[in-house]
């Protein structure tokens, strides 16, 4: 990025969130990286689903169950990183270790396209790094600008993921004829290569202090302490236990509803090609509709109403939709319901969930939020998809046990919502020898 586009850039964000003075390079770089980001992974994700397809649906199945498990192992792996490496050592080798890794899988697949081994690796690694990588590109925003900034900034900030989550289904749409699907692997691994240039511009800018005129630089030392603190700090915290809560509930919700939608979708429409269809024009209206939510309204509504707002107004729109799809069950009422719920979890749930983080201390931001995000919610994924399946088999409504969730969800973000303002920092874990 040269000095020229960072100026046009700022201006543009600038008329969709209230960047003050000293903070546009920082705005300008997240966005920028939460893009490539989003870019590499969507452009990857089908050929995931290609994968998934040659290996089979059994093999699949058993990758859900690794998939958790690998969730969970990485909490002590990041830990130990947090712990002992500085910021601008760790946070660039996480985007390199995706690079590299898509690299290599896409090296094999040009020789062997149905390496069944490398091929599970690369649907367990995509299915995790899709909740790791927002959870720590989300947990250095929270270093790096404080709760009043978060509210302002983190709506325009999140629509670079989106417009990347855009760009790269159509980059590999575009490409994946010309080069196949290892080419597009080594493209998706290219964006993280881009990726980690622009998280070294943030460190710079953290480190500095130029996010803000009146902000001190930061001496960027290693966090020490345990690496499974994060387990630590959440169980002894009530805020974070429910934020833990809040997460299940917001899991059971969708999950409920992906049950949903398999078994209307495939009441609805009888070839592939046309489900495909589908699930295409869905995501497109979900994506177009949440960058301007993001752009337009969710720095606004925090701003003016507060976290509390974010983290309701969308269970309770969901509490609706589903009673109102147990009443009237068909295809239509459901796109309208997951379109809902998927605008309003990216464009106000996912920035009001990074805002709950923003007044608490260092290792909370990325060690208890990590566990929060990756092994908490795919556990939740795993024990609600449990919870339907024995559901349906008894003849009973999911779509009435998903908003009974709903409801919960929506208390729980206002309860969250409350105490997010005023937020006392957890007990620190044995062993943590925390920053100066």
């Amino acid at each position: 990025m040269t000095a020229d586009q960072k100026p046009a850039l700022t201006g543009r964000l600038g008329k969709w969130a209230k960047i003050e003075p000293g903070e546009g390079p920082g705005v300008v770089a997240a966005f920028v990286l939460y893009f490539c980001v989003f870019a590499g992974y969507f452009a990857v994700r089908p050929v995931r689903e290609t994968v998934g397809t040659i290996i089979g649906a059994k093999a699949v199945g058993n990758l859900f169950v690794v998939t958790w498990i690998a969730s969970i192992a990485i909490v002590p792996a990041y830990g130990a990183l947090c712990a002992r490496f500085r910021r601008q050592v760790f946070l660039p080798w996480i985007y390199g270790f995706v690079a590299l890794s898509l690299g290599l899988c896409g090296a094999v697949f040009l020789r062997d396209e149905n390496n069944a081994a490398v091929g599970s690796f690369f649907y367990v690694l995509i299915s995790v790094l899709n909740l790791f990588i927002v959870s720590v590109f989300w947990s250095f925003l929270l270093e790096m600008f404080d709760s009043g900034q978060a509210k302002r900034l983190f709506g325009a900030i999140a629509a670079g993921g989106t417009a990347g989550a855009l760009s790269g289904p159509v980059m590999t749409g575009l490409l994946v004829g010309k080069i196949g699907n290892s080419g597009v692997l080594m493209v998706g691994g290219g964006m993280f290569v881009v990726a980690i240039l622009c998280q070294r511009v943030l460190l710079r800018i953290w480190v500095g202090g130029h996010r803000k005129p009146d902000r001190l630089p930061v001496q960027d030392r290693p966090m020490g302490g345990n690496p499974l603190a994060g387990v630590w700090l959440v169980l002894k915290s009530p805020y974070l236990l429910g934020i833990t809560l809040f997460v299940v509930l917001l899991a059971a919700v969708n999950t409920f509803l992906y049950f949903e939608q398999l078994q209307l979708v495939k009441e609805t429409f009888r070839t592939t090609a046309e489900r495909t269809r589908v699930f295409s024009q869905l995501d497109a209206t979900v994506q177009g509709l949440t960058i301007l939510c993001q752009l337009l309204l969710t720095g606004r509504l925090a701003s003016k109403w507060g976290v509390g707002f974010l983290l309701t107004a969308v269970p309770l729109a969901m509490v609706c939709g589903l009673l109102m799809l147990a009443t009237v069950h068909t295809f239509a009422v459901l796109a309208v319901v997951i379109v809902a719920r998927r605008v309003g979890e990216y464009a106000f749930v996912r920035p009001g969930r990074e805002m709950l983080f923003s007044n608490l201390d260092t290792e909370t931001k990325y060690k208890a939020k990590n566990l929060i995000d990756v092994p908490v919610y795919r556990g939740g994924d795993a024990l609600v998809a449990k919870v339907t399946t024995a559901v349906n088999a008894a003849g009973w409504s999911s779509a009435l046990l998903g908003a009974s969730c709903a409801a919960a969800w929506a208390g729980m973000g206002w309860w969250l919502g409350r105490r997010g303002e005023h937020v006392e920092k957890p007990v620190p874990a044995p062993g943590a020898a925390g920053e100066t």
